[in-house]
């Protein structure tokens, strides 16, 4: 795993170099705090997940079992760092300008929060359904459906405080703040969107090398042409990611790999379908593991 130590140096370095600013060094060392917030920790998501993919090809390649990983669907959670890690994957840009891109759309979100400040909050065991009657009574946006029984909102911190009251009292399982520093996924983003519109048509975009999965309407993205409007419109859509992963495996994909640390969103695929094959892609023994697999 030697070339993959290089690999993942290499990486570190090419976002510090493009960013102007020590990232890997806040990656390895925090602290906590700096991170959470969206400017860095967009880019921080996408370095990890970016040194994991091309890690793992690297692996691949130099073992004979397995084939190079080129082909295949990609998708991603959120339209932020995950998707524009899959353009990278993709081919659609090259890390640099991927890097600096999600930056910029972090410091847009910032600066949108600042704004309109808000936060987020996970709400376990209350379907769609009645969440979303939840959200009409309290103001508070639907932003993350993950699986039928684990659905994020957005809002106002009034507002999302209200929401979660209302919806233990409703029968929710459980609620989870999350550590973020804005409304993502909601309207309170909107102003953003100008800015991130012009900062995409300050990039050329190439075609994708294989279809993207758009999670706010679960289409295929096959055209550089549909991209700059699918980025710009998530900033304030809900990510639609269990109807994402059912349209996969309708589509016939039974093989999902997440790229990147944690493996929350391979634990959310199995809690989609039990019946596809699901690994988690983030250190040297997961890559060795997924390198000898075969079809």
């Amino acid at each position: 795993m030697e070339d993959s130590a290089a690999a993942r140096q290499h990486e570190d370095e090419e976002a510090d170099d493009s960013l102007g600013f020590p990232l890997s060094r806040m990656i390895f060392e925090g602290p906590a705090g700096e991170l959470q917030n969206t400017a860095n920790s967009q880019p921080a998501i996408m370095t990890v997940s970016i040194a994991a993919w091309r890690v793992s090809r690297m692996a691949r390649r130099n073992m004979p079992v397995a084939s190079d990983g080129a082909n295949g669907t990609l998708t991603a959670h959120s339209l932020g760092p995950q998707v524009i890690t899959a353009l990278v994957a993709a081919g659609v840009l090259g890390f640099p300008d991927a890097v600096r891109l999600v930056r910029r759309r972090g410091e847009l979100m910032n600066q949108a929060s600042m704004s309109r400040p808000g936060t987020m909050a996970a709400i376990l065991g209350l379907d769609e359904f009645a969440l979303g009657q939840v959200c009409a009574e309290t103001g508070v946006e639907l932003a993350n459906i993950n699986t039928d029984n684990q659905i994020v909102i957005s809002g106002s911190r009034m507002a999302v405080a209200q929401a979660v009251d209302l919806a233990t009292a409703r029968g929710a399982r459980k609620s989870v703040p999350l550590p973020v520093s804005g409304a993502f996924h909601s309207s309170l983003m909107v102003e953003a969107e100008a800015g991130l519109s012009a900062e995409l048509d300050s990039l050329t975009l190439h075609e994708p090398r294989m279809p993207i999965i758009a999670n706010c309407d679960c289409r295929s993205l096959n055209s550089s042409q549909e991209i700059p409007d699918e980025l710009v419109n998530g900033l304030c859509r809900c990510v639609q990611w269990k109807d994402s992963v059912v349209a996969m495996v309708d589509s016939g994909i039974t093989r999902f790999v997440e790229f990147g640390a944690g493996g929350v969103l391979a634990g959310l695929i199995k809690r989609i379908d039990r019946e596809v094959e699901v690994s988690a892609v983030a250190d040297p023994d997961s890559i060795r593991k997924l390198a000898l697999a075969t079809d």
